[in-house]
């Protein structure tokens, strides 16, 4: 069987100018939430931004190439905070961290006020899981920041996505809506070299699911954008490997080599040094 060709691309993100080629990028998650599904919300536990810059500098010497930093839980059956709490999480250590580092930052946040505060305070990149249910609001601020903007697919919301995994065509309706999140925001002026798509992994999908999006992946190619891929120690992978959250090294590292070689561009993971030696592998071999 011969391999899909990932399409090159050329990602702005305000001052950054990203090459989508032979390279696989790394996307590190760094959780300030105390109530993250993979368990590593030490850095929220710490409340300490000066350690999470150490934490965040040591990602970056360990192979990130991007940092994406989420102040808010998104795992299945979580309730939503406050614009407030989810600021007063974020803003220190992405203060800090802006000031110091020379990648881009990410923020993963649906939320317009904390869209704003994150894109003044210096980050390059909203990571919106809301799929269609953009806030028109938020694309204008994405527009006008020239900031770039990674679209998730997503059903309903974290509480209630887990009951919206009825599906006629899995992979044609998911490329519709992704689709449908493409024109709303080249309606509104966003350009398509800000633009990343997200299949999301586990967001109102089954296991089942999961595996088969992974395995068509390269079907997101036809929409023109950059492919981001989250399997970093998803419940899809404990599902099959029977293992808990803490141990799917393997399973991800398995997850995140078939994504690259069906076409992702970038790979959000949290075990970076593993994962970064996985990336270079991979690559190697596809190209």
């Amino acid at each position: 069987m011969a391999l899909p060709v990932r399409p090159p691309h050329l990602l702005k993100a305000c001052q950054y100018s990203i090459a989508l080629k032979d390279k696989t990028l790394l996307m590190a998650v760094v959780n300030l939430t105390p109530d993250s599904f993979s368990q590593d919300g030490r850095l929220a536990r710490r409340n300490d931004p000066s350690a999470n810059l150490r934490y965040i500098q040591q990602v970056i010497d360990q192979g990130a190439d991007m940092i994406d930093l989420g102040a808010e839980s998104s795992r299945p059956g979580s309730v939503s905070i406050s614009v407030k709490e989810e600021l007063s999480r974020l803003l220190p250590t992405l203060k800090k961290a802006a000031k110091r580092i020379q990648v881009p930052i990410s923020v993963d946040t649906c939320k317009v006020e904390v869209a704003q505060a994150a894109l003044d305070a210096g980050a390059s990149i909203i990571n919106n899981i809301q799929g269609t249910k953009l806030d028109p609001a938020l694309l204008k601020m994405v527009r006008d920041y020239k900031a770039a903007i990674v679209l998730m697919h997503m059903r309903g919301n974290p509480l209630t996505m887990q009951k919206k995994i009825s599906y006629k065509n899995l992979l044609k309706e998911v490329k519709q809506e992704l689709q449908v999140s493409v024109e709303k925001c080249l309606e509104i002026g966003i350009k398509k070299d800000r633009i990343i798509l997200d299949p999301g992994l586990g967001f109102a999908k089954t296991s089942e699911q999961s595996i088969e999006i992974i395995r068509n992946l390269y079907q997101l190619h036809s929409l023109g954008c950059p492919v981001l891929l989250g399997p970093s120690r998803k419940s899809f992978i404990g599902q099959i490997i029977g293992r808990p959250v803490q141990d799917r090294l393997l399973g991800t590292a398995a997850a995140v080599t078939l994504g690259i070689a069906f076409g992702a561009h970038i790979v959000r993971v949290h075990d970076v040094k593993e994962m970064k030696d996985v990336v270079l592998m991979s690559d190697a071999i596809i190209n």
